[in-house]
């Protein structure tokens, strides 16, 4: 989510002058939105030495049936219960249902920011 800063109001209508210009560690960046597809990846700088990686596009996802993991494919999204809008687009995030060769599967991982997918299979 990208920083807006605070307001330039105060709550009485008087006004807030900035005390600061916008340090980088207030840097806030557009939301990957990981669509299903054929692969595509970008890393990114993290704060510090890291990086992330982030997901553009995937259809491969780790999905976890008890204590077994498996590969499978990600056919398309069911439901996003972060944005409606989101399963119509097949965008995967955290909590979404998608529909895998194996079966119904919740997405645990966040792949804006790791870059793959992990689910756990529903009954």
């Amino acid at each position: 989510m990208k920083d807006q800063g605070r307001s330039t109001r105060k709550r009485t209508g008087g006004r807030l002058r900035p005390f600061r210009n916008k340090k980088r560690y207030q840097l806030g960046r557009q939301p990957a939105e990981t669509t299903v597809g054929e692969p595509r990846f970008q890393t990114i700088d993290a704060r510090g030495t890291g990086t992330k990686t982030r997901a553009l596009a995937t259809n491969v996802a780790h999905v976890a049936d008890g204590g077994e993991t498996t590969e499978a494919e990600i056919e398309n999204v069911e439901e996003n219960p972060s944005n409606t809008n989101y399963a119509r687009r097949n965008i995967v995030t955290k909590g979404a249902i998608i529909e895998t060769s194996e079966g119904r599967a919740r997405v645990t991982s966040r792949p804006g920011q790791t870059g793959q997918v992990n689910a756990v299979l529903l009954e």
